[in-house]
């Protein structure tokens, strides 16, 4: 299990390591040009010992659910596959279940993000530390990493007690 976050009174969602509002901001910028709208999938990728796995940026703060942005051509499951592999050295064995869409005005004015609850999968390799992922691993629900974000603490919540999925993130 890697290990934990140092911990932050802020909220990993709002407080940010110089540059990183900055980065955030150019990749959007480049996204306005190239995309019209951003679309992004995530995960909740659960095992059945009740954990879930969870990553951590090297270029944003917190801890997050995997996912990334849908390419040009790529359905939304696709790209959950792709970026289960990507991530967290995981692959898709079943089809997952959509929880929501979600709208992201947090990213930007234009970003959503649809989420899928992930319980048939296999471990195709350990993830390692690389330049978009610092740490990666399994948590227990009932013991998430320090500096989870606020946003993955809901969601969960949310796939864990059935309470339906609002139309933000």
């Amino acid at each position: 299990m890697p290990s934990q976050a140092p911990t932050s009174a802020a909220d990993p969602e709002t407080s940010r390591r110089p540059g990183e509002r900055l980065l955030v901001r150019l990749l959007h910028l480049y996204f306005r040009f190239a995309r019209g709208m951003t679309f992004g999938v995530r995960a909740a990728v659960l095992n059945e010992r009740g954990e879930v796995f969870l990553i951590r940026h090297t270029y944003v703060s917190g801890w997050h659910l995997p996912g990334g942005g849908v390419e040009v051509a790529e359905s939304a499951l696709q790209a959950l596959d792709r970026e289960l592999s990507e991530e967290a050295g995981l692959a898709l064995t079943g089809v997952p279940a959509l929880h929501g869409l979600f709208f992201n005005r947090h990213a930007s004015r234009r970003d959503h993000v649809a989420l899928y609850v992930v319980r048939e999968f296999r471990i195709e390799s350990v993830k390692q530390p690389d330049r978009e992922i610092a740490e990666a691993g399994f948590f227990p629900l009932d013991a998430l990493p320090d500096g989870t974000t606020a946003a993955t603490r809901k969601r969960l919540d949310e796939i864990m007690t059935g309470a339906p999925p609002p139309a933000e993130w």
